[in-house]
């Protein structure tokens, strides 16, 4: 069984690559929705949020943990990975690659505010492009935004407009530094047209994992996927089938850790 998390419904979109890329793979996905957003919370916040969340799919038998949330990876990749008995495959490692194969040079990063803050979009990039000029665009509109089930109409199209304002000119390729973003994929691709190319690192998360799961060989199983949430079922739910589709997930509430 594969692992997955996020702060709430961003995590879906790496869900539904991963799906499509594993049909017959099992896994189990963990929507912190009691805590999100992440991206407002403090560097210690989100470290005791990650552990929580590795240990909790650890204890649950997770063969791979596959990450779908920027901001715990943005700070597990600037303070330290906790230790788990899984891999972890790490998604901005995924979006520096697709930077790479890009061959990208000037690379807008929109992102939350902790993802940001944190550099390491600029420092992975630069890691496998040097001399790559990154700029990490905060935009704390957004994910509220996505968990409120606002994707179409004018009040997205404008906090994105307003999130993308200082990256027209500058790039030549725009990155979703956030699995929420995505959702309003639509609206970043009318900011940039044919301006500049915007990446769901989500894609080349999936192609890792189904290399990782080969290389391990972790055997498929009955293509179940749980989806558990530490927020309202009801409305979690109506969210997921709207967003991935007939996957036929189970829908289960976590109580909620501390803070």
């Amino acid at each position: 069984m594969l692992g997955l998390f996020d702060s709430g419904l961003g995590g879906l979109t790496v869900l539904r690559r991963v799906r499509e890329a594993l049909p017959l793979h099992d896994m189990l996905f963990f929507a912190d929705q009691a805590h999100v957003p992440y991206g407002d919370r403090t560097p210690a916040d989100l470290l005791r949020l990650v552990q929580q969340n590795l240990a909790w799919l650890d204890a649950e038998g997770a063969a791979a943990i596959v990450m779908a949330c920027n901001s715990t990876c943005a700070t597990a990749s600037e303070f330290g990975w906790p230790h788990t008995s899984a891999p972890i495959l790490n998604l901005i490692e995924s979006a520096a690659i697709a930077v790479e194969r890009g061959r990208f040079k000037k690379i807008g990063v929109v992102a939350t505010a902790a993802t940001a803050r944190s550099g390491a979009y600029k420092r992975h990039i630069q890691a496998h492009l040097p001399g790559t000029e990154v700029i990490e665009i905060g935009a704390p509109a957004l994910v509220p935004l996505v968990e409120a089930g606002k994707l179409h109409g004018n009040e997205p199209a404008q906090a994105v407009e307003q999130a993308c304002a200082p990256l027209h000119g500058f790039v030549d390729a725009v990155l979703l530094g956030c699995t929420h973003y995505p959702l309003l994929l639509e609206h970043f691709q009318n900011q940039f047209a044919d301006e500049a190319p915007v990446i769901d690192p989500a894609i080349v998360q999936a192609e890792r994992t189904a290399e990782m799961v080969e290389r391990l060989e972790i055997p498929a199983g009955s293509g179940k996927i749980v989806c558990t949430t530490s927020g309202d079922v009801v409305t979690f739910e109506a969210s997921l089938r709207s967003l991935i589709g007939d996957l036929g997930p189970v829908v289960r509430y976590l109580e909620p850790a501390e803070g």
